[in-house]
């Protein structure tokens, strides 16, 4: 009689100590208790019954190695089985697997030991089989699971302290869920092992007797056994990396010696780490804090994302895939790379880094070296006092933008979602600031305006601070230039938010003029006109329903020059209805129509398909709305404004649309 087992590994076969079988197997139910003979060694084993032995697994025998696998290490344990060491620490057969194999290499032994099983009748047949082998990521060599002596901590008591100090809310996680990776780990504790066969790092402290054998364990190292005196050797492993990573957040403050850096800086607010290390480091330091101090080591764990290549594998020397930070410095410059990586960080999700966004971010500070150039040649000496009455539209705007975007920087930054603070910044900078209001402002720098010089300024001066932690050195080499700036723009409070700045009749009205400035610059760009060719423009309100409190045809008549400027217009003119006629294209620009007219006839097919563009463009836009408003858990959920603007915004669409389809209707059919 006889049992078939199968094995991924033939050489660990001479260390077998016994057969398992599934306790409800009917197949080996007859030997339950007795014992087998193990081939090759010819050693009687015994035959055990565990629930994890799966019956349906090659033929639901399985063979019991408990030096040389885990989970039959666990067995072992729990069936009290013999431990018998095979391959050695360098991959080598010991003496208990037999004069035949002993001082083979492991992978030669496995060849023998299929040669002997093949000779004796023993082996049924050979196949091949995928599995998970783990491989050292250094030199990629097969790892073999291999029984020694290490040192453990005991810790589950430090364990249940450090759960209870994450369920009461004295620590928290950011974002919340990774508390369950942690919560995963912790309930699931196992001993952990701090002894490490490395050539450097902390030794532990423990000394053997080279007389009686007796293992001491001190504070300061003994000079011989306290028990007969004999000399002593230091155990040649060192302390696992991570204990001592454990006892960083003291550990860097003077302890064991109550300092003052100490009392000041015990326990931290904040700890960022990555997702990956929530177990190796971030629950040992808790531990270890409670532990050694009484108290958390911090109050809240961010948890950023780790930085991978653009195919998501994590960057590592072994894989060959990173990303020499110093060589994109060079590149790119320092702060294009934070502020890529900034611009990437969403709590808890990676960070696929590429080139190029650091050559877009490093565009953006050539965009704010730029402008800050300009605004800092149109300085005089002094720093001039901003006088209310003599704001422009375009200066109310800016400042009124400059409290909205601090206020909701200022929250994301509290929420560390510092992907979108780099999101505002970059939008609002690039977008608002360097696109509308230094534009805008050279009309009011030309006449000599010193509120509009003054506000100029005082916005670069905030725009600075407030993109410091991201680009510190563009900033500081900027600042130093301003009238009146201090040391180091370091040392200069991050701005705060402006009640009294916000006015939403200035950013209705600059929403206006927007809206006629690029409506006019979309039709002269889609019929290739030339900036330099000043047109008329006819405005007409026409029966476009008004989303706006503030009038649209009032500012285009206040702001007149500035949209004359901006828009390359030879001047503007206000009727009830705008021409039909083949010499003026038209447009939707908000509240109004309007009507760029040319020299020459229009080409009809041409300004038949841009209408149709137009039409198919608004009706995307329209119908996402749409969906959006259709679905109840949005209505539901969004803030009641969010959803006030997203219908506004779908009825203007509805307007849009019907005037385009109108405009369309009025042209004749092409020759």
């Amino acid at each position: 009689m006889w049992v078939v087992v199968a094995t991924t590994r033939p050489e660990t076969m001479l260390g077998d100590t016994a057969l398992a079988v599934h306790p409800e197997d009917g197949r080996y139910a007859h030997l339950h208790g007795k014992r087998v003979i193990l081939p090759l060694q010819n050693r009687p084993i015994p035959v055990i019954t565990d629930e994890r032995v799966e019956r349906e697994f090659g033929t639901g025998a399985v063979k019991v190695t408990p030096a040389h696998d885990p989970v039959d290490f666990e067995l072992g344990k729990k069936h009290n089985l013999e431990q018998v060491i095979v391959i050695d620490g360098s991959g080598k057969m010991t003496d208990a697997a037999g004069p035949d194999f002993a001082g083979l290499d492991r992978f030669a032994a496995r060849a023998k030991v299929v040669e002997a099983l093949t000779a004796q009748g023993l082996l049924v047949k050979v196949e091949d089989h995928e599995h998970a082998v783990g491989h050292c990521y250094r030199c990629k060599t097969v790892i073999e699971p291999h029984l020694s002596w290490q040192w453990f901590i005991r810790i589950k008591p430090l364990a249940d302290e450090a759960i209870r100090v994450v369920e009461d809310g004295s620590i928290e996680f950011v974002p919340a869920n990774w508390a369950k990776t942690y919560f995963e780990w912790m309930y699931n504790i196992h001993d952990w092992c701090i002894s490490r066969q490395l050539w450097w790092g902390h030794r532990i402290p423990a000394w053997y007797c080279r007389d009686c054998g007796r293992t001491m364990v001190a504070m300061e190292a003994p000079a011989k056994c306290d028990r007969c005196g004999g000399p002593l050797d230091q155990d040649e492993d060192v302390l696992d990396t991570w204990f001592s990573s454990a006892l960083w957040p003291f550990g860097t403050l003077g302890w064991p010696d109550e300092t003052e850096d100490l009392r000041a800086f015990y326990p931290t607010d904040l700890m960022s780490t990555g997702f990956d290390i929530i177990f190796f480091w971030v629950a040992r330091m808790i531990m270890m804090g409670l532990k050694f101090q009484g108290k958390i080591p911090f109050r809240q764990v961010f948890i950023n994302g780790l930085v991978r290549d653009l195919k998501r594998r994590k960057m590592s020397k072994s894989e060959g895939n990173i990303i020499d930070p110093l060589e994109m410095i060079d590149r790119y410059g320092t702060d294009a790379l934070r502020f890529t990586l900034a611009a990437l960080a969403v709590p808890g999700m990676d960070l696929a880094l590429s080139e190029e966004r650091m050559a877009g971010y490093q565009a953006f500070a050539n965009k704010i070296w730029n402008a800050s150039r300009f605004v800092l040649m149109n300085l005089k000496e002094d720093r001039p006092a901003v006088r209310e009455g003599e704001l422009t539209l375009a200066d109310r705007w800016i400042r009124s933008r400059l409290s909205a975007v601090t206020a909701t920087l200022t929250a994301s930054l509290e929420q560390y979602k510092f992907y979108e603070a780099a999101d505002l910044l970059y939008h609002f900078i690039w977008h608002e600031f360097c696109d509308w209001y230094i534009e805008l402002a050279k009309t009011g720098l030309r006449e000599g305006n010193r509120t509009t010089e003054a506000v100029l300024t005082d916005s670069l001066d905030r725009i600075l601070r407030l993109l410091h932690p991201f680009m510190p050195f563009i900033t500081e080499e900027i600042w130093q230039h301003l009238p009146g700036a201090g040391k180091s723009i370091v040392f200069a409070p991050f701005p705060g938010v402006e009640p009294g700045w916000r006015d939403e009749s200035a950013e209705e009205e600059m929403a206006n003029l927007q809206n006629v400035i690029d409506e006019t610059r979309r039709i002269r760009t889609e019929n290739k006109i030339a900036p330099r060719d000043k047109l008329r423009l006819i405005v007409a309100e026409g029966h476009v329903q008004a989303a706006s409190k503030v009038p649209a045809k009032a500012t285009v008549i206040r702001e007149a020059k500035s949209i004359k400027a901006l828009a390359s217009l030879s001047e503007i003119n206000f009727s009830e209805t705008l021409p039909d006629g083949a010499s003026v294209l038209k447009g939707i620009a908000g509240q109004l129509e309007i009507g760029l007219v040319l020299e020459k006839a229009v080409d009809q097919a041409q300004e038949r398909e841009r209408l149709q563009k137009e039409i198919a463009k608004v009706e995307a836009e329209a119908a996402r709305i749409a969906r959006k408003l259709e679905n109840a858990d949005f209505v539901a959920k969004a803030p009641a404004a969010v959803v006030a603007e997203n219908r506004s915004r779908l009825e203007e669409l509805r307007d849009r649309l019907a005037k385009l389809g109108q405009n369309l209707a009025k042209l004749s059919e092409p020759a």
